[in-house]
């Protein structure tokens, strides 16, 4: 099964938008900045019991992956990993909507509602840039030609 989510992964971490492994998973998800929670299938209880935990105190989905520990370490240029935080909206939106395409029945439901809020994001971002720009183009004074006093001088 790869249809693009181990390059999304190995992108986002290139990005800077993923925090792999427990402990820098825990505090993106504790510091709300955790928008899911990806779990490797072959990962230990404790674990998934411990993201389980995080992602109802961060408010994040938890999902288990259908790679195993050594599958999504390898997309990630690492040896293992079993829990990784996606903290960007859209790649975490994208990354479900490919686990979707893969089995429609587990993460279908999760993948509409990510698309939802991914979508929000974004139009909040746009109206938040066309504000930006219009109170820049309020506070630029309207070009004037040269006065012809200065051109005596």
């Amino acid at each position: 099964m790869d249809n693009g989510l181990t390059g999304l992964l190995g992108l986002a971490k290139r990005a800077g938008k993923a925090e792999l492994g427990e402990e820098p998973a825990a505090a993106a998800a504790l510091s709300h900045k955790a928008r899911v929670l990806l779990v490797a299938k072959d990962a230990a209880d404790n674990t998934r019991q411990k993201a389980e935990r995080l992602g109802q105190q961060g408010n994040a989905p938890v999902l288990e992956l259908p790679l195993t520990k050594e599958e999504l370490g390898r997309a990630l240029g690492r040896s293992s990993c079993a829990v990784l935080a996606l903290t960007d909206m859209g790649l975490a939106a994208t990354a479900v909507q490919k686990l979707s395409q893969a089995d429609p029945d587990r993460y279908g439901g999760i993948a509409e509602t990510m698309g939802r809020k991914a979508a929000k994001q974004d139009r909040r971002r746009r109206e938040q840039r066309a504000k930006e720009k219009a109170r820049q183009a309020q506070s630029r004074k309207p070009w004037a030609p040269p006065s012809a006093e200065g051109k005596k001088k």
